[in-house]
């Protein structure tokens, strides 16, 4: 009798888990069904928003960085009034040779400094023996030879007075060129530009310690110019720009009209500008060539001479510096003569004959049989 209760007790369980499997499976199959009506949409977006792990994220190699070794051009004092006869009949061809352009051209940045101002209006300034002015047009002519950033920190930016001066900005800036060394305000007169070429960001910066009014300085009304009579202004800005930049160019106005040898003052100066962070310190005003010297490393030129300036040039030089990405630099001397407002590069005996000048007006440096400056 027990026997018999038991057997249809378990007789009992077995129905009950039968029928209960059943449920199950026929749940999971109309929950399959409904999921597998669902629109194509929602099923996706169910999918987006499950959340990935470390494994189904896949993995993108990154590309290495190249650098690049980057190519600066330099040239000295530029006024355009003895060729801009030339000019008109042949464009920058006119002025300047295809190799000079082409050196221009090929640079990630060149710059010169312009001793004069962009303008049509304005009188000028009473008593000054060189007063000069270019209509804005001819600025073109930059624009033809690749030049990316000008110096206005000289004698001359303010020759035809502030209207003038102003117009200069507005010219250069609608031709995408940059200035230094001048400005509206006293920030802007002050500005550091910064210019990125191949992963490494350059600071650039101009003064002046020559001007002949000190109404032309900045501190003394607006717009005027940045000046360096007192180098600590310079000196601020230049660790301001060594902060923010991988390499800083100063471009400063100074020394004696046609002396070979640089001033006293400028190698003190020169000396401060590099131990305030300066790279490189580029020289003009004395309108002609000045030697190199090597300071801590440092390359400084004193005087780059007159580019496009008078009719006639007996020396002249563009300098094409390449900056590895580890920022040693290599300086090479393009050397040059002008005649009757036309700048050509020389070469051959030309071109040692320059070479072997600026070796022998440089304190510690020379410059090689292929143009390249040593230090010595």
């Amino acid at each position: 009798m027990n026997f018999k209760k038991n057997r249809r007790r378990i007789i009992a369980m077995f129905c009950f888990v039968i029928v209960m499997l059943s449920c199950v499976a026929c749940g999971t199959k109309k929950d399959s069904i409904s999921k597998s009506n669902q629109p194509k949409k929602e099923q996706n977006k169910e999918k987006e928003t499950q959340t990935p792990t470390p494994e189904t994220i896949p993995t993108v190699p990154e590309e290495p960085v190249v650098q690049k070794d980057t190519t600066l051009t330099f040239a000295g004092d530029t006024m355009m009034t003895d060729a801009l006869a030339n000019f008109e009949r042949s464009g920058t061809n006119g002025i300047l040779d295809p190799l000079y352009q082409e050196l221009f051209k090929q640079s990630d940045i060149s710059m010169l400094n312009e001793e004069f101002p962009f303008s049509l209006q304005g009188t000028p300034m009473p008593d000054k023996e060189y007063t000069f002015r270019i209509p804005p047009s001819y600025v073109n002519w930059y624009t033809g030879m690749g030049v990316d950033l000008v110096s206005l920190a000289n004698n001359h930016a303010l020759d035809y007075g502030k209207n003038a001066l102003m117009d200069t900005f507005s010219t250069l800036d609608a031709a995408g060129i940059r200035y230094v060394g001048a400005g509206a305000t006293r920030e802007r007169a002050m500005e550091t530009q910064y210019i990125e070429a191949n992963g490494k960001k350059f600071g650039f910066l101009a003064a002046s310690r020559v001007i002949p009014s000190t109404s032309w300085n900045i501190e003394e009304g607006q717009p005027g110019l940045f000046c360096t009579y007192d180098p600590s202004l310079l000196i601020e800005q230049i660790k301001l720009a060594k902060q923010n930049c991988d390499y800083v160019v100063v471009y400063v106005h100074w020394g004696v009209e046609r002396q070979a040898y640089p001033a006293e003052y400028q190698k003190q100066m020169a000396h401060q500008y590099i131990d305030a962070g300066a790279d490189l310190v580029l020289g003009a005003h004395p309108h002609v060539l000045q030697g190199f010297e090597y300071y801590k490393d440092k390359p400084i030129v004193y005087s780059m001479g007159n580019f496009v300036f008078s009719k006639n040039i007996d020396r002249t030089m563009a300098l094409k510096l390449v900056i590895k990405p580890n920022n040693q630099t290599t300086i090479q001397v393009y050397p040059g003569k002008a005649s009757n407002a036309y700048t050509r590069m020389c070469t051959g005996g030309e071109a040692q004959q320059i070479w072997n000048y600026l070796s022998e007006i440089s304190s510690n440096a020379v410059v090689d049989s292929n143009g390249f400056v040593q230090k010595k």
